[in-house]
């Protein structure tokens, strides 16, 4: 009696032990084909908890802990032999787990989507062409309204070839998207206006620095196109650079070792007279970086006083702690592809970020060689073999000389007034001198890493002890070391502290909208801008709020192309500093008076914190018009 019984508990347990290696035979086809299942008996749309769990950035030691409990589950069933009570209880763990499951490799395979609201319901996004479900391609499961059908047709669209190429020529340009932070688009009262950056965005859409340099373009040129409606046209054609060159620079570093940057040089309009614009190396450069800067270069040369086109570019190649010898050799490199596009008539660059003196030599050394001429001159390199002496100080000087011309017609002087400088590099440093030259009080300056105050104010002196801690590569924080009434702030701007006037000589974007807030509360009412862009569009609307008046680059940053056409047309002439200095104050007040009169001719007041940042625009685009209007569409 005991044996069939004991047959019988034997056959009973080898029932359940199939069950369960049926069970963990379809828990190894749901990891196949997670998709697969979940769209068959995942809740979809009839999951309300759907839109309220995280698709990314799902912990994975979740899923771990689930399939162990649910294992454990499973060996509590198996020992007590209950058959029905196993069917029962596998669904729903099995739905639940594919599900979870589901979302998880959803959020570690597809890196370039996210989730947004569309229409009141939460959709999946593609991050690259921003679009979902039957927009990427049609649905094959033919129901867009299920979430699930949303990520298979996501799938779908990201195994394309065209999403591929774009994903490609993305990272090509090294433009990364940043979903928690959109471009920030500002209403316009034009709908004319409007259709402009409509069709930029469509034509560029994650090149957002030109964005946001055509954004605040237009805005100022608003009441010019709504009055002459031919100019939206020439507007366009000026928005698409004549000229883009991308190329690779390839250079053996003193190990033997062989690295690849990309070069870029993007000559953006030539209407007016051949290309001027600056060089800048920098790991973050791209091909958005080039374009807004010789987008800007092409209006700050137009509202010069001499006939320029406008030009910039660069490469992500990293000059610091570089050796003379890696430097040469890149240089070098970087002028064999780009020498066929430069010459005095064509194109010549000039000092930026990241390119001083040592660099400049290496390319026009490289430039001489390979063009079998020296005609003409890179602005900037050494007195010895260029022309003025005072070329690298005049972007800097010039600031404090239209600083001094706004404060002129309002009745005061830089005398006594507490300044704030942002930056430490040649701008900010020139800027400190003919400051201190005038009498006011510079009060700070700083570094990638912080920033730098000294409440009694820099003096020659300390100056001359800045420069030697930044040639030898040194922090800002060592200078506290020396003067002890001074001190260095980690990761902070200099913003919050008290000044009446600003210098923003860094990068572009460096005041966002809260360092916009903490500076009209520190009691500053001018900001002049030394590097370009230095605003983003939430700061800028702050600080017209706040009625702040801001000189522009575009028309205060003017000194350094006088400077170099100075040096380029009469550079066999010795001038002194008083008479180069003379002739750079006498640019520097046509540019402001140019900017002023076009912003009265459109209504703007002259008290206004926009006059001279849309004057200076307006000004420079009905120069540009002009010219390719006569020329004809070319």
């Amino acid at each position: 009696m005991l044996l069939p019984t004991g047959g019988g508990g034997m056959n009973s347990t080898m029932d359940d032990m199939n069950l369960i290696h049926q069970a963990q035979r379809h828990h190894l086809v749901v990891r196949e084909i997670g998709e697969e299942i979940d769209l068959e008996i995942g809740p979809g749309d009839d999951d309300p908890s759907f839109s309220n769990n995280t698709l990314i950035n799902v912990p994975p030691q979740e899923s771990a802990a689930e399939d162990h409990d649910e294992s454990k589950q499973m060996m509590i069933h198996q020992a007590s032999g209950g058959n029905q009570d196993l069917l029962k209880t596998q669904p729903a763990k099995k739905k639940k787990k594919v599900v979870k499951r589901w979302r998880e490799e959803w959020a570690d395979t597809y890196k370039w989507a996210y989730v947004d609201v569309k229409d009141g319901t939460a959709r999946i996004f593609c991050s690259v062409c921003r679009e979902y479900g039957r927009k990427h391609r049609r649905n094959p499961y033919g129901n867009e309204g299920s979430r699930n059908m949303q990520m298979s047709a996501l799938e779908e669209h990201n195994n394309s070839l065209l999403h591929k190429e774009a994903l490609r020529l993305q990272m090509a340009s090294k433009d990364k998207i940043v979903v928690d932070k959109p471009l920030y688009v500002k209403a316009l009262m034009s709908k004319t206006a409007g259709s402009i950056i409509e069709a930029a965005l469509k034509r560029d859409p994650h090149e957002l620095e030109f964005i946001q340099s055509v954004q605040e373009a237009i805005h100022a040129l608003e009441r010019v196109i709504s009055k002459n409606s031919s100019y939206v046209s020439t507007m366009e054609r000026l928005l698409e650079p004549e000229r883009t060159i991308v190329f690779r620079v390839p250079w053996v570093d003193d190990r033997g070792e062989t690295h690849v940057n990309r070069g870029f040089r993007v000559h953006f309009n030539q209407t007016l007279g051949p290309c001027r614009g600056g060089l800048r190396f920098h790991p973050s450069m791209n091909l958005s970086i080039a374009k807004f800067l010789s987008f800007g270069q092409t209006l700050k040369n137009a509202l010069s006083p001499y006939r320029l086109g406008g030009s910039s570019g660069g490469s992500d190649f990293d000059p610091k702690s570089k050796s003379d010898g890696e430097v040469m050799r890149f240089c070098q490199s970087f002028m064999n592809e780009l020498y066929r596009y430069l010459g005095p008539e064509k194109d010549l660059p000039s000092e930026e970020m990241g390119v001083g003196t040592r660099e400049m030599g290496f390319l026009h050394g490289q430039y001489r060689r390979l063009a079998g001429h020296s005609q003409g001159s890179f602005t900037g390199p050494r007195v010895n073999w260029s022309g003025s002496s005072l070329r690298t100080e005049a972007t800097g000087y010039g600031l404090v000389f239209f600083a001094q011309l706004m404060l002129a017609d309002m009745n005061k002087e830089l005398k006594g007034l507490r300044c704030a400088v942002s930056g430490s590099g040649k701008i900010a440093m020139h800027v400190l001198e003919k400051l201190i030259a005038y009498g006011a009080v510079p009060i700070t300056v700083s570094d990638a890493k912080g920033y730098l105050v000294d409440d009694d104010g820099f003096d020659f002196l300390k100056i001359s002890f800045l420069r030697d801690i930044k040639a030898q590569q040194r922090s800002l924080r060592d200078y506290s070391k020396t003067y002890a009434r001074s001190k260095y702030y980690d990761e902070a701007k200099p913003w919050s502290e008290r000044f009446d006037v600003a210098f923003p000589c860094a990068s572009q974007n460096e005041i966002n909208q809260s360092d916009a807030i903490n500076l009209v509360n520190s009691g500053c009412r001018i900001l002049v801008e030394g590097s370009n862009m230095p605003c983003t569009a939430e700061a800028v609307d702050v600080l017209r709020k706040a009625n702040v008046l801001v000189a522009p680059s575009m028309a205060a940053g003017v000194g350094g192309v006088v400077a170099g056409e100075l040096e380029l047309k009469e550079c066999n002439l010795n001038w002194s500093p008083e008479d180069f200095e003379s002739k750079l104050q006498e640019a520097m007040k046509q540019t402001y008076q140019r900017a002023l009169k076009a912003a009265t001719d459109f209504g703007y007041q002259k008290e206004s914190p926009e006059a001279l940042v849309h004057g200076a625009v307006i000004s420079a685009f009905l120069t540009i018009a002009s010219g390719m209007v006569d020329q004809g569409c070319v």
